[in-house]
């Protein structure tokens, strides 16, 4: 039996469950001190199973969707904005991996850095979030750095949990054929 792309209203339900399911993982990221930047995390693996059934803009109006509702619904500005910056990763992720490893590796690196020091100018320079400041001043330039790293490390984790999860997903698209 062949696997037939989804109808026009399979894939409104499609994206629909999804998006709802990534918000409430989104509202969940507030609560749980580690979900600041897990549970976004956790979100943008979401478009995964989108990317294999509907077309690049179709997830790319997902993922602004989600974006949207999360940065107006979510508590925790923090965890909403670490899906605006990083949860378009896993559409942009094809293209990178086009590249020969090494290369690839460091544009990855620079992409995550470069994001998230882009997202932290925002957040305290434009919408001033006094506790990150407040946080930044009392934890010290050393852990801080720490913190890049390990941020660093937990980027390379969701590569690599994307790159397991889309395997997954085109084996199990090979077993219903």
């Amino acid at each position: 039996m062949s696997r037939s792309k989804p109808s026009p209203a399979g894939a409104v339900a499609l994206g629909g469950v999804l998006a709802a399911l990534a918000l409430v993982v989104l509202l969940l990221g507030g609560l749980i001190p580690v979900g600041t930047y897990v549970f976004p995390m956790l979100a943008s693996c979401l478009l995964v199973p989108l990317m294999d059934r509907l077309a690049r803009p179709l997830c790319l109006c997902w993922y602004a969707a989600v974006a949207v509702l999360a940065v107006l619904l979510c508590p925790d500005r923090e965890t909403a904005f670490v899906f605006v910056f990083l949860g378009w990763y896993p559409l942009a992720r094809p293209a990178l991996n086009r590249l020969p490893r090494l290369p690839r590796l460091a544009l990855k690196l620079l992409l995550f850095n470069l994001t998230v020091a882009a997202l932290y100018a925002l957040l305290i320079l434009v919408f001033q979030l006094e506790a990150l400041v407040a946080e930044a001043r009392e934890t010290g330039v050393f852990l801080l750095a720490l913190l890049l790293v390990l941020g660093n490390a937990a980027f390379l984790l969701f590569d690599l949990v994307l790159a397991r999860l889309t395997e997954l997903m085109l084996r199990k698209a090979k077993s219903t054929k």
